[in-house]
């Protein structure tokens, strides 16, 4: 089995959309894709609102989606072709909670896709793919933590050079790996997944 990671810098820069794309190129993968989502304070993981648990209490869900077809970032997933797709809820900071059932997710599938930062602090995964988009100012501290440990960049534009864009970032750990340049909604690079077939062929 192989895990790919993919994480980024921020909101609404086409993480889910990179998932889709490498999961549709690469089908003989037989991806069982996973999206992690962390809640902020007072909200409930197991039903995305505040419904008066403890701190620790409803710590995570794991659910598979049965549905194609429906819009929902996990429904993408197996509209894409993955054989399975599960959507991971946790509240901030109580990730290790889920991670034995995760486990058993994962041990259970061929190849795995994971969009998240937060999982590298538990996990070393095969690849993992950093999506930056230097026209947008945020960069998460999760990935502060771990974007030395990016395999490789995708671009969301390229008007300013990504490294030089984000105080605190030195420009040598973007430009030190492959980068490939994939405007939001453009066709996926064919250097990509012929780059992560390589790379995964390497770790077999």
């Amino acid at each position: 089995m192989h895990t790919v990671v993919v994480g980024g810098h921020s909101r609404n820069i086409g993480k889910t959309a990179l998932v889709v794309d490498l999961i549709r190129a690469l089908p003989e993968l037989n991806w069982t894709a996973v999206k992690i989502t962390q809640y902020g304070h007072g909200v409930c993981s197991v039903n995305g609102e505040n419904c008066g648990c403890a701190p620790r209490e409803h710590a995570f869900s794991v659910d598979e989606e049965q549905l194609r077809g429906t819009g929902t970032d996990t429904s993408r997933f197996l509209d894409a072709g993955a054989r399975r797709a599960f959507w991971v809820r946790t509240k901030q900071g109580l990730l290790a909670e889920a991670l034995p059932e995760l486990r058993r997710v994962m041990t259970a599938s061929d190849n795995v896709i994971v969009e998240s930062n937060t999982l590298l602090r538990f996990l070393h995964p095969n690849v993992y793919v950093v999506v930056l988009d230097p026209r947008v100012a945020d960069f998460k501290e999760s990935l502060r933590e771990v974007v030395d440990r990016a395999d490789a960049f995708v671009l969301r534009h390229t008007e300013t050079e990504a490294g030089t864009a984000w105080p605190g970032i030195a420009p040598r750990l973007v430009e030190g790996r492959p980068r490939f340049v994939q405007p939001l909604g453009a066709p996926l690079p064919e250097a990509l997944p012929a780059w992560l077939r390589a790379r995964l062929a390497r770790n077999s």
